[in-house]
C-alpha cells in the first residue's frame, strides 16, 4: 500500500514539473524519476519472499556452477613457468646532447617471457618459432618437458570444454526459472539478477594461455620489430609434437607412449563411452558434464601417456584423485623431514 502511495507522489511531482519546466528539461526529469523508481523497484524485488524462494529452490545447482567454475579456474593456472637466469637490474638513461626522441625505446620490456634480442634472431623465431622458444627461453628438450606440456595441454582442453558446458548449465537454470522472474528484471538488471542468485562471474578470457615474445629495437631506438609465440591449444599441440620429434627417448619408453592430443583425448572418452570410470556418470545422464582425461598411475610416479594408463573422470572425481595425491605428498615428506631430525 505504501508503495502504491509512493508511486502516486511522485507520479504528481511529474505532472507539476511538466507544466512548470521546458521541454527538454521535463524530459530529463522524467527520465530521472523513472530511473530511480525502476532502481527502488529493484530492491524490493531482491528482497521480496518470491525472489528467496526461487534462490532457495535453485542454490544447489547454482553451487554446483560456481564450483565447476573454480574448478576450471585452477586447470587454467596449472602452467610450468620455465625460469630464466637472472642477469641483474639496470637502469638506460639518454645523456644524447641532442636528446632525440626514441620512441621505440619505450617499448623495451624486461620479462621472462620477452626476450629482448637482434633483428637476425627476430626473423629467424618468426620462422622457426618452437626451436627458438626452446633456445632463448631455457625450455629443454626431453621427456620431463614433454610430461608438463601435456599436462598444459590437457588441463587447458578441459578448461575450454568447461567453459562451454558452464555456459550450458547456467542458461538451462536460468531457463527453467525464466517465466517466474519479472520481464523489467530480466531486460535492464541481468548481471545483478545473476549476482543476487548467487553466480560467480566466469571468464570466459583466454589471456591465460602464455605468449612468448622475441623483441628488437635499433640501437638509436628509431625502429623495432616483434614475434609472439601464443602457447594456446593449436600451437601447444604442435610444440608437443615437436619435443616428441626431438627427443633423445630413453630405450625403456621409445615406443611405449602416446602423446596427448585432441585425438587421443577424444579416443579415450569414446572408448570409455563417455562415462566416468570412478562413480559411472555420463554425459547420458548428465549433458553438460565435464569429462577429464586421467594418468592411472600418475606422471610423477613413473606413469606414462600410453592408452592402457589413461581414464576418463569426471572433473569432480579427477579433483578429488589430485588432491588425495596432494595430501599424500605432504604426509610423505613430513615422515621424510621427522625421520632426519
Amino acid at each position: 500500500m505504501k508503495f502504491i502511495l509512493f508511486f502516486f507522489i511522485f507520479y504528481f511531482i511529474m505532472i507539476a514539473m511538466i507544466i512548470a519546466m521546458p521541454l527538454f528539461l521535463s524530459f530529463v526529469c522524467i527520465a530521472t524519476i523513472v530511473f530511480i523508481l525502476y532502481k527502488i523497484y529493484e530492491i524490493f524485488y531482491f528482497k521480496s519472499d518470491k525472489f528467496l524462494s526461487i534462490k532457495e529452490e535453485i542454490k544447489d545447482y547454482i553451487s554446483d556452477c560456481n564450483e565447476l567454475n573454480r574448478h576450471i579456474e585452477e586447470l587454467k593456472n596449472t602452467y610450468a613457468e620455465f625460469n630464466q637466469t637472472d642477469y641483474g637490474n639496470a637502469n638506460f638513461i639518454d645523456n644524447s646532447r641532442y636528446q632525440y626522441k626514441r620512441k621505440e625505446l619505450s617499448k623495451f620490456i624486461k620479462s621472462q617471457y620477452t626476450y629482448n634480442c637482434s633483428l637476425t634472431v627476430c626473423r629467424n623465431a618468426q620462422q622457426q618459432p618452437f626451436k627458438y622458444l626452446c633456445k632463448y627461453f631455457n625450455i629443454s628438450i626431453n621427456e620431463d618437458t614433454l610430461n608438463e606440456f601435456e599436462t598444459v595441454f590437457n588441463n587447458f582442453s578441459a578448461a575450454e570444454q568447461g567453459k562451454k558446458l558452464i555456459k550450458n548449465k547456467k542458461y538451462v537454470i536460468l531457463s527453467g526459472i525464466n517465466n517466474r522472474i519479472p520481464f523489467l528484471i530480466r531486460t535492464f538488471s541481468k548481471k545483478k539478477l545473476d549476482k543476487k542468485l548467487g553466480f560467480e562471474e566466469v571468464d570466459f578470457k583466454t589471456v591465460y594461455f602464455p605468449k612468448y615474445t622475441f623483441r628488437y629495437i635499433s640501437g638509436g631506438g628509431n625502429s623495432s620489430m616483434k614475434v609472439d609465440i601464443l602457447l594456446d591449444l593449436n600451437n601447444l599441440e604442435r610444440f608437443i609434437n615437436y619435443l616428441s620429434e626431438n627427443i633423445k627417448w630413453r630405450k625403456s619408453v621409445a615406443g611405449q607412449r602416446a602423446l596427448m592430443t585432441s585425438s587421443l583425448r577424444e579416443k579415450i572418452k569414446k572408448r570409455d563411452h563417455f562415462t566416468c570410470m570412478q562413480c559411472g556418470n555420463s554425459i547420458e545422464k548428465e549433458p553438460n558434464l565435464l569429462l577429464e582425461i586421467d594418468h592411472i598411475v600418475p606422471v610423477s610416479k613413473g606413469g606414462l601417456t600410453a592408452e592402457d594408463n589413461l581414464q576418463t573422470l569426471c572433473w569432480k572425481c579427477n579433483r578429488k584423485k589430485g588432491s588425495k595425491l596432494q595430501e599424500n605428498n605432504v604426509k610423505k615428506q613430513i615422515k621424510i623431514a621427522n625421520a632426519t631430525e
